[in-house]
């Protein structure tokens, strides 16, 4: 169960070749001298010419029961145990080693900040970026959907922009505007902002025209017509949108934390990364993967409760 296997006392027995044990560390393989306490074993004509009775010879192996067995130019067998469905802690930690990694650094903190302020600020940055991008890509989008002019002039920049990652960004993000926090809101603000443009276009567009025109001829005036069937028609569309870039902008943070972040969950992914504390790689992602997953619950419980007549 250990890294290092407890060494095993057995009877030589008797004969000229004599039992013997090696103790291999987990997950290695290590060279065996068989013959060190056999009868007449250091003779420089003593030589090893058969395994479990398989005929074996200077660089080349054999396989037994759990092992491998590599024979060197030398005559030194090369045993390698045999791993199974089994990784090394460094590659695939298990479960109980993630679960001690959070409950320590949710105690101790990492790198001077505790957890909670490590994902708070992942969060604030999220938020912020967001609501930056709706704040200015849902009146776009309004006047996308509602004038031909806007759409002429703003519809070759979105759908030209839509498709670029936000990830590709983040060198030209830099330049322009540092590695401190104001670059990383401008690469959270852009993941945000077509999103919800389109969005929101998409939401004014496809709204019923019958509806229109009936609340026309009631005598309701543009206001009145944009106030009470526009915008509740289009919600549903923008709540859409907003599930959508709330989920981007979160996958985006931990990229934009990879540049000279002090705090923040992709900030603590990366450097842990450095140093191959896996344990601690994963349990960032778990962590980012449920508060992603949260997020969306929330959004949901939102938009059920400020949209009820979504799909009625």
């Amino acid at each position: 169960t250990g890294e290092i296997p407890e060494k095993i006392d057995i009877e030589p027995g008797l004969g000229f070749a004599l039992n013997d044990t090696a103790q291999i560390i987990t997950y290695r393989s290590a060279l065996v001298k068989v013959q060190k306490n056999d009868v007449g074993g250091k003779d420089k004509k003593y030589k090893v010419i058969a395994i479990n009775g398989e005929s074996i010879s200077p660089s080349s192996e054999l396989f037994i029961d759990n092992a491998r067995v590599y024979m060197t130019a030398k005559g030194t067998l090369s045993l390698t145990p045999y791993k199974g469905w089994q990784m090394q802690p460094v590659w695939l930690p298990s479960p109980e080693a993630v679960w001690s990694r959070l409950t320590k650094i949710a105690s101790e903190g990492y790198k001077n900040f505790s957890l909670f302020e490590h994902l708070g600020w992942s969060l604030l940055r999220v938020v912020v970026g967001f609501f930056a991008g709706a704040l200015i890509g849902i009146p776009l989008g309004y006047a996308m959907g509602l004038s031909g002019w806007f759409r002429g002039w703003f519809d070759p920049i979105v759908e030209f922009m839509r498709p670029v990652p936000p990830l590709a960004l983040i060198p030209l993000v830099i330049i322009w505007f540092g590695i401190g926090e104001q670059g990383k809101i401008i690469l959270l603000f852009l993941a945000s902002l077509w999103i919800m443009t389109i969005s929101a276009r998409a939401g004014v567009s496809g709204v019923n025209i019958a509806k229109i025109h009936a609340a026309y001829s009631l005598g309701a005036s543009k206001w009145q017509i944009m106030r009470l069937v526009i915008v509740p028609n289009s919600l549903p569309e923008i709540f859409t949108g907003a599930r959508v870039s709330m989920g981007v902008c979160w996958g985006t943070v931990v990229a934009a934390e990879l540049v000279a972040a002090q705090k923040g969950a992709g900030m603590m992914i990366i450097t842990a990364s450095k140093f191959q504390m896996t344990d601690l790689v994963i349990m960032g992602i778990v962590l980012i993967g449920v508060i992603g997953y949260a997020i969306d619950i929330l959004m949901r419980i939102s938009e059920n409760y400020l949209v009820p007549w979504k799909g009625k």
